[in-house]
């Protein structure tokens, strides 16, 4: 996909989700659909389910945080073709008010703000229609290889 194409799926209103630019199987069994990434910025969406709901039957504070780790990181590494992989080494998020129930669609939006050769400052935000739910700020760390779980089977 072409960077234009893809930022009209960022920027459109109406988005049709596509593959994942790599295969992550935990967003697979979550549901959640990549919309595009292009320019420093990347959406993704999720319809919440009643498996996405913590003990008050509101979706989980985690699943926030996973839509907002997962636009943030695809965000800034679409500023680099060559990177492979990036790794989150810090996150703050602030949640504003409940995601949502069961048949609410959240929209997760991040934007790259700030890149250096190996790190990249991220902004996040997820949406229930109108309604801003949460806000995150975060810092990941490219690599050139994604061999991450190889390495972990030699400790």
């Amino acid at each position: 996909m072409t960077a234009e194409a893809a930022m009209t799926v960022v920027t459109a209103t109406t988005t049709t989700a596509q593959s994942f630019p790599v295969p992550i199987p935990f967003l697979d069994d979550l549901g959640v659909e990549f919309l595009g990434m292009a320019n420093g910025e990347a959406q993704l969406a999720l319809t919440l389910e009643q498996r996405h709901m913590n003990g008050w039957h509101v979706a989980h504070g985690g699943l926030t945080m996973t839509l907002l780790d997962v636009a943030m990181a695809l965000a800034g590494r679409s500023l680099n073709p060559d990177i492979q992989a990036s790794v989150t080494v810090e996150m703050k998020t602030s949640f504003l008010q409940a995601a949502g129930k069961p048949g609410s669609r959240l929209v997760a939006r991040g934007k790259a703000v700030h890149r250096s050769t190996t790190m990249c400052f991220c902004e996040g935000e997820v949406w229930n229609g109108d309604k801003l739910v949460a806000k995150a700020m975060g810092t990941f760390k490219f690599l050139k290889r994604a061999d991450a779980a190889r390495k972990l089977s030699r400790d």
